[in-house]
């Protein structure tokens, strides 16, 4: 039996990014632009090992939050804007080497700024190099999106426009129809699944028999400006896109609940404002969510309450009858939360939380379960924990305090 090879996905990611600043550790599409790279490592069958090469300790913590290695910070001499790949990769390479005596057979590049990945890629780049022993390097490309038989050069000196490539039969490939030309291929920051040899012994990243991997051009991404950062994070929240998530690995339902805690708009109602004409405002909400919590009241210990960020009489209405302990105009439900932690002494890993949209997000991590409801904000939607099948306001709690009873039964 054939023992697999030793593969470590290298991901490398310096701190001194000025187009975006620490844009390794900014949030994206709800978690750190770096955790997707680790995450496609983690998730591939055939990567063995995990490894950020940075030179920032905040990086590296929030790197090894995410699950991957940070053996060694990278020199502060490989960490500058004019460095290049393959010095970052040698000394990676030859410090694992000497301080651990690992040699993997293959390295995988994962750069954190090709964020949204196909969910086999890594694999799939690592078995076609397998697959053919001849070949130094797999690297990931797209289809074109412009043809480079029809760019040019502009001379400086004499300013004539000159066909940056020329093509062997066809005269003017530039007044050639787009389909009489040959297809051509743009290299993506994806993935490169290189063999080690290759670095250490031929001085390359890619060597001369370079194979592709191509990629569906959907997922190209490749973010450099703020710009890009906004276009593409609305690309990974697409859920008909079949892109690895590191947020996939929800949290399980606590065997113990102590705590209910929702927010009004979009949770207990159906987040519409109804107004009349004097200016009154009115809501729409749900008898069985009503229902829904008096049995919980009734049928267990656990307490439930509400943190608004409005300030209404109609949210203030709605709570009294139910029963419902209540906070309103609270901009900041995190650090309500917090406190309320800390006075009454709960247990934060008992404590459901359910909202809609992204002023809920600051909430996760003090909880241990974050519900939303089936039409919250696509973020939310993303990072919760559980999603229901009932919309805010229309039977969402009714649905969730039936599962709450459920674990006490």
């Amino acid at each position: 039996m054939v023992a697999a090879p030793e593969v470590l996905a290298l991901i490398p990611a310096r701190g001194g990014s000025k187009g975006i600043p620490r844009k390794n550790i900014r949030e994206f599409a709800g978690a750190p632009l770096i955790a997707y790279s680790i995450a496609v490592g983690l998730r591939a069958n055939t990567v063995t090992r995990v490894i950020v090469s940075t030179d920032d300790e905040e990086i590296a913590e929030v790197a090894r939050a995410w699950g991957a290695e940070v053996p060694f910070l990278r020199p502060a001499e490989l960490a500058n804007d004019e460095t290049p790949d393959y010095p970052v990769f040698c000394q990676a390479l030859e410090w694992l080497a000497e301080h651990e005596g690992y040699r993997p057979e293959i390295v995988v590049q994962l750069r954190p700024t090709s964020p949204v990945r196909p969910i086999t890629c890594v694999d799939d780049a690592v078995n076609l190099l397998l697959a053919h022993p001849e070949a130094d390097c797999v690297r990931g490309v797209v289809p074109s999106g412009q043809n480079p038989y029809k760019m040019w050069i502009i001379d400086r000196t004499t300013n004539q426009m000159h066909p940056l490539l020329r093509l062997q039969g066809i005269e003017e490939p530039y007044n050639t129809p787009r389909q009489l030309l040959p297809p051509t291929y743009w290299q993506t920051g994806h993935i490169d699944a290189i063999r080690t040899h290759t670095i250490l012994e031929k001085g390359s990243l890619t060597g001369k028999v370079i194979l592709p991997l191509v990629i569906d051009p959907r997922y190209t991404v490749d973010i450099d400006t703020p710009a890009d950062w906004e276009r593409y994070e609305r690309l990974m929240l697409d859920p008909n896109l079949q892109a690895v998530d590191p947020l996939a690995q929800r949290r399980k339902f606590p065997t113990k609940v102590s705590l209910l805690v929702m927010d009004f708009d979009g949770v207990l109602s159906d987040d519409r404002v109804h107004t009349d004409q004097d200016g009154r405002e009115a809501v729409t909400t749900s008898r069985a969510d009503g229902l829904g919590l008096s049995l919980l009241r009734e049928q267990s210990s656990i307490q439930a309450l509400v943190i608004s960020r409005e300030e209404n009489p109609v949210v203030s209405a709605r709570c009294r009858k139910l029963g419902l302990e209540v906070f309103q105009g609270v901009g900041q439900k995190d650090e309500l939360l917090q406190t309320l932690i800390a006075e009454r002494g709960l247990n934060p890993a008992e404590i459901v939380y359910v909202g809609n949209d992204i002023t809920d997000l600051p909430v996760y991590p003090l909880v241990g379960f974050f519900v939303a409801p089936a039409d919250a904000q696509p973020r939310v939607l993303r990072q919760a924990d559980l999603v229901l099948k009932h919309k805010g306001g229309r039977g969402a709690i009714r649905e969730l305090t039936d599962q709450l009873l459920g674990i006490l039964n």
